[in-house]
């Protein structure tokens, strides 16, 4: 049996060459950048790397070496078009940024939508962001906050898009790939379920419970205590109404300090929710592509092939360019069966040259990317 030493050398003086080799090649691809850049051709060539890797396994003598050398070259020219795209980003061939940057949103003199009633976590979102003077309204459903920004009615949106324990509201991004509207800023809120009934009311004289099915599932524990019947309703500041407007002791209503106080009802008892650190993650949006100068967040959403390793080949493009990803999310495309458009939140912002090479790349191998906002 060979020495295990002698065999570490052999292995050591193999990989020496692989790097020697290896270096050789990536000037080849710069060569190759440089024939693109004064051509206009794309970087991405999928036939001829299918080509390619198909030739290289042909050359391997078993079919475990064969697939080693298909990952090993799908890595080799995978590192070769980030160097390619980095060469022509250099000559100034970027994917052009097409939002306006701002020194700050005109919070005081703003128009602002949000979906519930006055009371609700979305409201309280909205005065926390543009503060209790802002100019307001309300509407039924997401779509129609949507449709609101979008026909110029409001200047923004204030709506729910993810919870702490819930997770995310699926709706809200169908819509941001269906309305051509932006996230300009996020604001995030406690979520800090109260019992609220009217003035006087003691919890023995209650029968009924209104609240979101949400928020009755996210105080199990406590409403697991008492023979109440739960009745869901649509929102939890629309519950807290009711038991206002019923003005009887038999019911209370789980909702928050905003919709407590609007609505001239006694706080029963405060945090009832079973996570004390539960919260809302609320987007604000506009139909303006802006953002301000110095945000740190950026939302794109894109489409890929439904093939083995479409996503690991599209997020090392954040990898190389040295991009932390915030939060990944995918939805179905409706029109295409077990296909789906992935959503990415990642830090950066679209003035640094390492978000401007990331897009470029992505834009040329994913379908329909679309940024959402930088905020």
């Amino acid at each position: 049996m060979a020495d295990l030493q002698e065999i570490r050398k052999e292995i050591d003086r193999i990989d020496t060459e692989i790097v020697k080799l290896f270096e050789e090649r990536m000037e080849c691809c710069k060569n190759v950048a440089e024939s693109k850049i004064e051509t206009g051709k794309k970087v991405f060539d999928q036939h001829r790397e299918q080509q390619k890797i198909a030739s290289v396994m042909a050359m391997t003598h078993n079919d475990l070496n064969a697939k080693g050398v298909e990952e090993l070259f799908g890595q080799i020219m995978s590192i070769s078009r980030k160097l390619q795209y980095r060469l022509l980003a250099e000559h100034g061939i970027v994917e052009e940024n097409t939002f306006t940057p701002v020194e700050e949103l005109n919070r005081a003199a703003a128009k602002v939508v949000y979906q519930g009633i006055e009371g609700s976590y979305s409201y309280a979102a909205m005065l926390t962001f543009f503060g209790e003077e802002v100019e307001n309204f309300h509407v039924d459903t997401f779509r129609a906050a949507m449709e609101s920004i979008a026909k110029k009615e409001a200047d923004y949106a204030v709506l729910p898009i993810e919870n702490s324990t819930a997770g995310i509201i699926s709706e809200l991004y169908d819509l941001l790939k269906e309305f051509d509207n932006y996230i300009v800023g996020e604001q995030i809120v406690e979520v800090k379920h109260c019992l609220l009934a009217v003035p006087g009311t003691r919890k023995q004289d209650i029968q009924r419970i209104y609240s979101h099915p949400q928020s009755l599932r996210q105080s199990n524990g406590y409403l697991r205590q008492y023979p109440w019947q739960q009745i869901p309703m649509n929102n939890n500041a629309f519950a807290a109404q009711k038991v206002a407007a019923e003005g009887g002791k038999t019911s209370a209503a789980i909702a928050s300090r905003y919709a407590g106080e609007l609505y001239g009802l006694e706080i029963l008892e405060e945090g009832i929710n079973d996570n004390d650190r539960n919260s809302t993650r609320f987007i604000i949006v506009s139909s303006e592509k802006k953002y301000v100068k110095d945000a740190g967040k950026v939302s794109i959403c894109f489409e890929i092939p439904n093939e083995s390793g479409s996503l690991y080949k599209t997020l090392s493009h954040f990898i190389y360019n040295g991009i932390n990803l915030c939060n990944i999310e995918s939805r179905p495309i409706g029109r295409k069966n077990w296909e789906y458009c992935f959503f990415v939140d990642f830090e950066g912002n679209l003035e640094e040259d390492r978000v401007k090479n990331a897009l470029s790349s992505l834009k040329q191998e994913t379908r329909n990317l679309v940024v959402l906002g930088n905020y």
